[in-house]
This record gives structure tokens, sequence and C-alpha cells, in this order.
């Protein structure tokens, strides 16, 4: 159970990265890099990730918290 729970937190550890990688270059206003090539990897990572939770919750790897009431 926890390697998939290990590679979850790895796939959002990409997200953030991404997300700060495409924040420095939008700070610096460099043209030699396209901050577009990050937000894009940034959105495959994070349907990637989506995909892969409702994957584990239908094949019973994860399971979600109860309800509360």
């Amino acid at each position: 159970m926890w390697p998939i729970k290990l590679l979850f937190v790895v796939l959002f550890l990409f997200v953030l990265i991404s997300l700060f990688q495409a924040l420095n270059i939008m700070r610096k206003d460099q043209t030699t890099v396209s901050m577009s090539q990050f937000i894009g990897r940034r959105l495959i990572y994070s349907s990637l990730l989506l995909i892969l939770i409702i994957l584990a919750m239908a094949f019973g790897l994860i399971t979600p918290n109860p309800r509360p009431y």
C-alpha cells in the first residue's frame, strides 16, 4: 500500500517543482525558455496524479476517508 502513496507524493512534488520553475521564469523574464513548457508539465503531472488516484480507489488500493456524519 505504501508504494502507491509514495508515487502520489513524488508526482505531487513534480507538480510543485514545475510550478515554481514557471514562477522563476516569470519573475526573471527570460526569453530562452518558455514558461508554457513548465505549465504544460504541471498540467500533465496533475492529470496523471488525478487519474492514478481514481484508479487506485477503483481497484481498492486506497480507501477514502469515511463520511464525517
